[in-house]
């Protein structure tokens, strides 16, 4: 996909664009993104389950 010298070349244009000390600010924020959004995907999954629970015991009174 990417080489070793393409990966180089595209850090080098971030860095001389951002600065340095701008870089570790949005790593941060980007990390705090990607872990926001495994949460929220976490917490789709959970309510799921949650309600299949639920239907089953409902079908388990029923008869």
């Amino acid at each position: 996909m990417f080489g070793t010298q393409e990966l180089l070349l595209i850090a080098l244009v971030i860095l001389l664009l951002f600065g340095g000390k701008k870089i570790p600010e949005m790593m941060r924020g980007l990390g705090k993104g990607v872990h926001s959004f495994k949460e929220g995907m976490k917490g789709i999954d959970e309510p799921e389950k949650d309600n299949t629970e639920k239907t089953e015991k409902k079908s388990d009174s029923d008869k």
